[in-house]
């Protein structure tokens, strides 16, 4: 199994949102990154678990947990010259861009902030607080995953 944390800003899509989704499942589309990309498409697995992240908000910082239930496929938000993730360059029979489905699995009772994380040593090498990270979904070792749970029982 891998971890993952991926980021959102609350006021287009939060934890809140995905537990009210029917089935409290959905396509996290509209990643225009390659890195982010290609770990959706290589190395993302259903099953795989996922720190859901709030970003440019007041408190930045991790609010729950989510799940990966679908292998990377098609985002067509690249197809639609309607979408604001509209890429004219992608093409559906080869497409450039992917989006898997998440669950949601749990909300935190308290947000855990950017300011904590970056506080405390043992999560220091992670990605999210390295300088420039501004990756939408970001590898998260076993080590870390627990080390924030820690923070939350």
């Amino acid at each position: 199994m891998n971890y993952w944390l991926m980021k959102s800003e609350p006021d287009e899509f939060s934890i809140e949102d995905l537990k009210a989704r029917p089935n409290q499942t959905e396509p996290w589309f509209g990643i225009r990154n390659y890195q982010a990309r290609n770990y959706m498409r290589d190395v993302m697995q259903i099953g795989d678990k996922v720190f859901f992240y709030h970003s440019s908000c007041k408190v930045p910082g991790i609010v729950g947990i989510a799940e990966v239930v679908t292998n990377a496929y098609p985002d067509s938000t690249a197809f639609d010259p309607e979408s604001t993730y509209f890429d004219p360059k992608s093409d559906p029979s080869n497409p450039r861009w992917l989006r898997v489905d998440i669950r949601f699995v749990e909300q935190f009772k308290q947000i855990i902030p950017l300011s904590l994380i970056k506080s405390l040593p043992q999560l220091a090498d992670m990605y999210l607080v390295s300088k420039g990270s501004r990756l939408s979904i970001q590898p998260v070792t076993a080590e870390q995953w627990q080390a924030v749970l820690m923070l939350t029982r």
